[in-house]
């Protein structure tokens, strides 16, 4: 994805990262949620990233008992944010504190694996999605749930909030189905059936309220549109392992970018013939998280992680599956970050994706261009 001239290597020994999102107020700035052993056991991490005239730092780091599984940021706040873990909670932290988090909220009896706060002014509520089958709406100000929504009859990978509706949020589920619901009502508004797979993946387009698009273990995206999703308006194949995460431009009605458990991320523009504008093979292994910033287009950042490993001189001991020119760092947090350049036909946004791969480090790459 263009030329690279160095790369920048943010090693998070033993975490294996999940979701990424960046900070709706402070451009560069962006929140990782991480887990030991693949979220299978062990702990997890919230780890605070920004960017500096150095390159990119460590803000802060948060650990909790359990892994963690997705993040987002308060849209009232801009030092808040609220996590979901495999025990079942939500957990909201402060980075101006040392400590935290500052509540936690248990109600999940399953892995709680997606949350999401309200982007729209006049509520601030967040909706929570678990492997129970249940999606919970939540004031940040209340200890306890305000609903449960019930419906799913597969896990439920992934919750997401109409970025033009008030109240109304879509939910991806194992059981093939795009779900509609608004929060004044207790049922659930539309059933599709989005593909014969699970669903892991959706989101709305920022420019059109009724268009969402899907992204499911049958390696395809799918866009549908709630006035008539007897068909999905248009159908993006080209990912050859099931679809991770997908999401809608910030800066562009048609584009769309997606990450698979293929390694790779690709960008897309659905009004097009050949809709496919790039393939990102930067990757080792899986492609987990994927964000594109609200302020910047012009920067690209993806994050992975490596199997290269690090001494205590900082040197890679084993083979660099980074980028040429790229730091390690030893067993700590990085001090050391480079750049590359790149471009994506002329579309250019600030793109970060999260991989695994059985590392003892997360790498993250910052491509951009001046």
């Amino acid at each position: 994805m263009g030329t690279a001239a160095g790369a920048g290597a943010l090693r998070l020994p033993g975490l294996h990262g999940y979701a990424v999102e960046f900070s709706p107020y402070c451009p560069g700035r962006a929140a990782c949620a991480a887990a030991q052993y693949y979220g299978m056991a062990g702990c997890g991490t919230l780890a605070v990233l920004g960017q500096n005239e150095a390159g990119v730092v460590l803000l802060r780091s948060f650990d909790w008992n359990d892994g963690l599984f997705d993040v987002t940021w308060s849209e009232n706040n801009e030092n808040v944010l609220i996590t979901c873990s495999g025990d079942g909670s939500l957990q909201i932290w402060d980075i101006t504190k040392t400590k935290g988090p500052l509540q936690v909220y248990k109600e999940h009896t399953l892995e709680a694996y997606s949350v999401d706060w309200s982007q729209t002014r006049g509520e601030q509520l967040v909706v929570s999605g678990s492997w129970d089958q249940t999606a919970k709406l939540w004031d940040p100000a209340v200890g306890k749930s305000l609903c449960t929504f019930k419906g799913h009859e597969g896990v439920i990978y992934s919750t997401i909030w109409s970025p033009h509706i008030p109240g109304c949020f879509a939910s991806a589920s194992g059981d093939q189905t795009l779900r509609i619901w608004d929060v004044k009502t207790p049922g659930v508004k539309l059933v599709i059936p989005a593909h014969q797979a699970e669903v892991l993946s959706c989101d709305w387009c920022k420019y059109d309220e009724n268009l969402l698009v899907t992204g499911a273990v049958d390696c395809s995206l799918k866009g549908w549109d709630l006035r008539n999703i007897r068909q999905p308006v248009f159908v993006l194949l080209g990912h050859t392992y099931a679809i991770r995460r997908v999401k809608f431009s910030p800066f562009h009605a048609t584009i769309l970018a997606s990450c698979s458990y293929d390694f790779t991320v690709r960008f897309w523009d659905f009004s097009k013939p050949n809709p496919l504008l790039e393939t990102v093979e930067h990757h080792t292994e899986f492609t987990c998280g994927l964000d594109l910033s609200l302020h910047n287009r012009g920067q690209v950042g993806i994050m992975q992680f490596t199997l290269a490993t690090a001494n205590q001189t900082g040197h890679n001991s084993g083979p660099d599956l980074v980028e040429e020119n790229s730091y390690s760092v030893a067993e700590e947090w990085p001090k050391q970050i480079s750049v590359v350049s790149s471009e994506l036909n002329n579309q250019h946004e600030f793109v970060i994706c999260l991989a695994n791969d059985e590392s003892r480090g997360l790498n993250l790459l910052i491509p951009y261009k001046d």
